[in-house]
C-alpha cells in the first residue's frame, strides 16, 4: 500500500480554509470551525520545492484553485527531483508554474433590449514547449483568473500525456449563455472574438469548447475570426460542425475518453463495466457521452445532475430523453424528472454522491466532490472513481480514495479524450481530410489506453504502483520539462 500523504500534501492555512469554505458551499453545509472535516494530511514538500510553492502563493495571491493545482503537481514531483536533481536547475519548475502570457480584456455587447452589457474575457497561455497553445473556452459566471490559470496549468500536463504536439492554455468569460437568445449569444461571441482573434492562429493558439461553449458558440466565433482575418483557417478552432471542418467523435470525446480510461483501470483488477451501477454528475456534453459509453459497455447509469439538483432512476437513465432535454430543449434536469415521474426521483440541491454506486464519475465542475462525499461513496462500496471534469475532487477526497484503495483516475489523464480528439481534428484540418466515426473513435480509444499505461508505468517506476495521480503528474511533468530544457531559457 502506498502512502497518499506523500502525494496530496497539506496546504497552507489560508488555502485550506478557503477550500474548506468551498467544500462547505458545495455540500450545502454551514461552515463551523469546530466541525470541519479533516482536510489533508500535512506533509512537507521537497526542500527544493517548498520555496517555489511559497513564491507561487505570493505572486498569485487569492487564486485558490490555481494554488491547489500547483500543489498537487509539486507533491508528486518531489520523487522526480530526488532522483533527477537537474530538473530543479535553470528555474525550470518556476517557469513551469508561471504562464507564458495572461490576457484579460473587456467584452462589451448589446442585449435584445438595446442595453449595453459588459463581461470580462480571459486567455491564459500557459506553456507552448510541446506545440501551439491548446485548451478550451469556458462561458460561465464562475470564470475568473484563478480558475483560468488552474485549468491552463492542468491542460499543459493533460496535453502532454496525450503524446500529441500541443501546449496548454485555457480561456473564456464570465458571460452566462443560459437564458440568452440566439442573437444575444451571437453578438457576445462576435465581440469576444473581436479581441481574442489577434492572439490566435493554427500555429499559435487553438481554442476549443468547454462549459457553455458548444458547436453553436464555436460557429459564431469561427465566423467572426474568418470575417476579421479574411482567411478560412480551419485549424484555428476545434469543435466545429461536421459540414465545415469538424471531426467525428468531438462532442463525445471527453466522456468516451473518461470511460475508456476507467475501463483500463478496472481491467487491472479483472473487472469491467458489465452490470455495474454508475453515478455520473452533470448533464452537459461530458456527462451525456460518459453515460452513452458506459451503457454501451454494459454499465447502468442510475443518476445524473445539474446545478439545480439530481435525478435517480434505478432502472437506468433514459439517454435519448436526456439528450432531448439537454441538447435540443436546453432545459434543466428537473424537466427530465417530470417526464419520468413514475420511475425517477428528483432531489433538489443535495449531493448526488449520496447515491450508492460501484463507479463514480464526476463530470460537472471543479471541487464538486469533497471529503464528506468521498467518505459516503467509500462507505457505500465504490470501487472506482474517474474524473470526467477538471479537478472535480478536492485534495481531501483524493486522499481518502487512495487510502481506501479505490481505483482513482485523475482528470489530467481521464479528461484527456476531449483535447486528444481536438488534436485529431487539427490533423484532419491540416491534411484537408475527414475520418469516419469508427476510425476516429478507435484512435481515441488507443490514445486513452496509452495514457493509462503511461500513468501506470510511471507510478510503478517511482515506487507508487497503482497511484494514477502520481503517475499522471510525473509523466506529464517529465515530458514538458524535457521539451523546455531542449528549447533553452525562454
Amino acid at each position: 500500500m502506498f502512502a497518499p500523504e506523500l502525494l496530496i500534501g497539506g496546504l497552507p492555512t489560508a488555502i485550506t480554509v478557503s477550500l474548506r469554505r468551498a467544500e462547505s458551499a458545495i455540500s450545502g453545509t454551514a461552515l463551523s470551525p469546530l466541525k470541519l472535516p479533516r482536510f489533508v494530511t500535512v506533509s512537507p514538500l521537497d526542500e527544493k520545492l517548498e520555496p517555489i510553492f511559497a513564491e507561487v502563493l505570493r505572486r498569485n495571491a487569492g487564486e485558490v484553485e490555481f494554488h491547489q493545482a500547483v500543489r498537487e503537481v509539486l507533491d508528486s514531483i518531489g520523487r522526480v527531483i530526488a532522483k533527477h536533481p537537474d530538473y530543479a536547475d535553470q528555474a525550470l519548475i518556476e517557469r513551469i508554474c508561471e504562464p507564458e502570457r495572461q490576457i484579460i480584456f473587456r467584452v462589451p455587447w448589446i442585449d435584445d433590449k438595446g442595453q449595453v452589457q459588459i463581461n470580462r474575457g480571459f486567455r491564459v497561455c500557459f506553456n507552448s514547449a510541446l506545440g501551439p497553445y491548446k485548451g478550451g473556452l469556458r462561458f460561465h459566471p464562475s470564470v475568473n483568473l484563478s480558475i483560468m490559470k488552474f485549468l491552463a496549468f492542468e491542460q499543459t500536463f493533460k496535453n502532454a500525456l496525450t503524446g500529441m504536439p500541443i501546449g496548454g492554455a485555457k480561456g473564456g468569460s464570465d458571460f452566462d449563455p443560459k437564458g440568452r437568445s440566439e442573437m444575444e449569444i451571437m453578438r457576445f461571441c462576435q465581440s469576444f472574438m473581436t479581441e481574442l482573434y489577434r492572439h490566435l492562429g493554427e500555429y499559435t493558439d487553438v481554442p476549443a469548447g468547454d462549459i457553455g461553449v458548444g458547436q453553436r458558440e464555436i460557429g459564431y466565433m469561427f465566423g467572426q475570426y474568418k470575417r476579421i482575418t479574411n482567411r478560412y483557417e480551419s485549424g484555428v478552432l476545434t469543435g466545429k460542425g461536421l459540414t465545415w471542418g469538424g471531426s467525428q467523435v468531438r462532442k463525445e470525446a471527453t466522456g468516451y475518453g473518461a470511460v475508456f480510461f476507467v475501463e483500463q483501470m478496472l481491467k487491472t483488477r479483472g473487472l469491467d463495466f458489465e452490470g455495474k451501477k454508475v453515478v455520473v454528475s452533470g448533464s452537459g456534453n461530458v456527462a451525456i457521452y460518459t453515460i452513452e459509453k458506459v451503457q454501451q459497455l454494459g454499465g447502468r447509469v442510475i443518476a445524473c445532475s445539474d446545478s439545480d439538483g439530481y435525478v435517480v432512476e434505478e432502472s437506468g437513465i433514459d439517454l435519448d430523453l436526456l439528450k432531448e432535454i439537454k441538447e435540443v430543449r436546453r432545459e434543466r434536469i428537473a424537466a427530465y424528472a417530470k417526464l419520468r415521474k413514475d420511475t425517477c426521483d428528483y432531489v433538489p440541491k443535495g449531493s448526488i454522491w449520496e447515491v450508492p454506486c460501484d463507479i463514480a464519475m464526476p463530470c460537472a465542475t471543479q471541487n464538486e466532490l469533497n471529503g464528506v462525499d468521498a467518505r459516503k461513496l467509500i462507505q457505500n462500496g465504490v470501487i472506482a472513481v474517474g474524473e470526467g471534469a477538471n479537478m472535480p475532487c478536492t485534495p481531501d477526497a483524493i486522499r481518502l480514495f487512495l487510502e481506501a484503495d479505490v481505483l482513482f483516475g485523475p482528470g489530467k489523464a481521464t479528461n484527456a479524450g476531449g483535447v486528444a480528439t481536438s488534436a485529431l481534428e487539427m490533423q484532419q484540418n491540416a491534411s484537408r481530410d475527414s475520418w469516419t466515426f469508427e476510425e476516429t473513435e478507435e484512435r481515441l480509444a488507443t490514445i486513452m489506453r496509452q495514457i493509462h499505461d503511461r500513468c501506470a508505468e510511471t507510478a510503478e517506476e517511482y515506487g507508487l504502483p497503482g497511484n494514477y495521480v502520481a503517475g499522471a503528474n510525473i509523466a506529464g511533468f517529465i515530458r514538458v520539462a524535457e521539451a523546455m530544457r531542449a528549447l533553452g531559457v525562454i
